[in-house]
């Protein structure tokens, strides 16, 4: 690239455009994003004209090679298998990864997982297991390696040396409405997969009025460029569509759902849509990490890991090794933090339950202090929604459809009015709908 090309003005003009940028240009915009060469109004303004113009399939690619290139590469090329991870776009009451990755690494596949924390509507994996007492995500890179190698499983937040160049562009975008773009949405989440050190990846891409994805096309799009990038980086990779018109599970919050997870890795009933996602997604992480030959001995081995326990001490040897409390896998509820209040909500009449609006349940949650609106407000793990009921379910008058949790007594009245609103009571049973919507690779 000669000095002239490689001028901020000259390449934002050419996507500007319309024109196919170079391998060196995107490699050139990411350096100067990380290093600060590029003044911030130039980032934007190039980041608005892949907005207005759009990626080719090949510069996607290498945007995600040039972000996970903009720090440190994780090294687990000493843990023996094949390591493979599971990254979610986001949903209500989606605690997935905490039974997912101990269920994994309880079938004998590597999972190195590096998380999110929740922002908006969506939870994060981070807040739910620092609900736990002494769980510590901040693992150094090296850290990370060693555990994987130890224990086959790590449950991490993203480190400053991970894909620098997305903690930057993402702020940029978040504050130029150019966060909802295809190829900026690939590379910021491929970005950090790739560097993870994995060899292959299974993304689980919700569609619905939960999810940032709200039809099946946009979802389905978003699946495919991000398989293509991780076949062009030579990391197989696959996706599930799955429905969030509802919350997954019975429970959405911090420490509510991290108890979830405990139930359904103990074998307990009651969280049944939670974990046909979570099978579904393990029987592609087995095939992928060669640990079955077919999507029925997958099943039949993570079924064998609830059924046997050996996926419960899976996730207790995670928690004892990031530093948290294991008692949590016995009595969660002596171990995690609790609400000071509680109030139940009631159906006025008998019926079928219709809807559960996802969207609104998680808003509610929000405004009791399970998430933030900003990355920088606090969380409070030990307020949420409880013994949420589901879609279909006959109810009878009077009947519980959920509990709300709250340390603000003042709240209660409100939080049953958000459950009571958000849950819609029919006279006749919905059709059942199929929670998985398709599959990409």
């Amino acid at each position: 690239m000669s000095d002239a090309a490689a001028f901020p003005q000259h390449i934002i003009a050419r996507k500007r455009d319309g024109r196919e940028l170079t391998r060196g240009e995107i490699a050139a915009f990411v350096r100067g994003a990380t290093e600060g060469s590029w003044a911030d109004y130039q980032l934007a303004a190039l980041l608005m004209a892949i907005f207005l113009r759009g990626m080719s399939a090949a510069e996607r690619v290498a945007l995600t090679e040039a972000m996970m290139r903009s720090g440190v590469v994780a090294d687990l090329s000493h843990v023996p298998g094949v390591k493979v991870d599971k990254h979610s776009t986001g949903g209500v009451g989606d605690k997935v990864s905490l039974p997912l990755a101990a269920m994994v690494a309880a079938c004998g596949v590597p999972v190195p997982m590096i998380s999110g924390r929740g922002l908006g509507h969506t939870g994060g994996t981070l807040d739910k297991l620092e609900s736990i007492p002494g769980f510590r995500v901040g693992l150094s890179l090296a850290e990370y390696a060693a555990q994987v190698g130890r224990v086959g499983c790590a449950l991490i937040g993203q480190t400053r040396d991970l894909a620098p160049a997305d903690k930057k562009l993402y702020a940029l975008r978040d504050v130029t409405a150019t966060v909802e773009c295809l190829p900026l949405i690939c590379a910021s989440i491929m970005s950090k997969k790739m560097a993870e050190g994995i060899d292959a990846l299974v993304l689980d891409v919700k569609v619905g009025r939960g999810a940032f994805m709200k039809t099946l096309p946009e979802a389905r799009a978003l699946a495919e460029a991000m398989c293509e990038i991780g076949r062009a980086m030579g990391r197989p990779t696959r996706a599930l569509l799955t429905r969030m018109e509802q919350p997954l599970g019975r429970a959405v919050g911090n420490a509510v759902e991290v108890a979830e997870s405990i139930a359904c890795l103990r074998g307990e009933p009651g969280a049944e849509d939670l974990m046909e996602v979570t099978y579904a997604l393990g029987a592609e992480m087995l095939l992928l990490g060669r640990a079955a030959a077919d999507p029925g001995e997958a099943r039949a081995k993570l079924e064998n890991a609830i059924r046997s326990g050996a996926a419960l001490e899976k996730f207790r040897e995670i928690v004892a090794a990031q530093g948290g409390d294991p008692r949590v896998c016995d009595d969660p509820a002596a171990v995690l933090p609790r609400a000071k209040f509680v109030v139940e909500a009631r159906a006025a009449r008998a019926g079928f339950v219709a809807e559960v609006d996802a969207m609104a349940v998680a808003l509610g949650a929000l405004r009791l202090g399970a998430g933030r609106v900003k990355a920088e407000d606090d969380v409070d793990h030990a307020v949420g929604f409880t013994r949420l009921a589901k879609v279909g379910e006959r109810v009878e008058a009077g009947a519980v459809l959920g509990v709300a949790h709250a340390n603000d007594e003042a709240q209660l009245d409100e939080a049953r009015a958000w459950l009571e609103d958000a849950i819609v009571i029919d006279d006749t049973p919905p059709a059942p709908e199929p929670l998985v919507l398709g599959r990409v690779e």
